[in-house]
């Protein structure tokens, strides 16, 4: 099951890396969004998320007892979709703003205002 989640991974890098090099800023947008997809998922399947008890040390332990749920990975997935959601919002106004300034949505008919 690993060798298809590593697949899938691959293919959304792959797709997020072919999207980043087009010359439109929606599919630069949308290559960022599936970059940010893949890291999360990769995160995902490389901890082996577990259900289990919460990491708690019971009174008189040195550790806590196993089977254990780890916090960090589900702590870097969450500030992992945060930060790309902000870097997405952040480029959805760049775009924005460089459309309405220079009218091209094509990053080779981006110019400055000044002439």
């Amino acid at each position: 099951m690993e060798f298809i989640w590593a697949i899938v991974i691959g293919a959304l890098y792959a797709a997020g890396l072919y999207m980043m090099m087009r010359r439109s800023m929606v599919k630069i947008i949308i290559g960022l969004a599936l970059l940010g997809y893949a890291a999360n998922l990769l995160i995902f399947i490389v901890s082996h998320l577990t259900r289990g008890n919460p990491p708690l040390v019971p009174l008189g332990a040195t550790a806590p007892t196993p089977p254990y749920a780890d916090p960090l990975p589900q702590a870097l997935i969450l500030t992992a979709i945060v930060i790309g959601f902000g870097v997405q919002a952040f480029a959805i106004v760049l775009f924005r703003r460089a459309y309405r300034s220079c009218g091209a949505d094509d990053i080779d008919e981006l110019r400055t205002t000044e002439q």
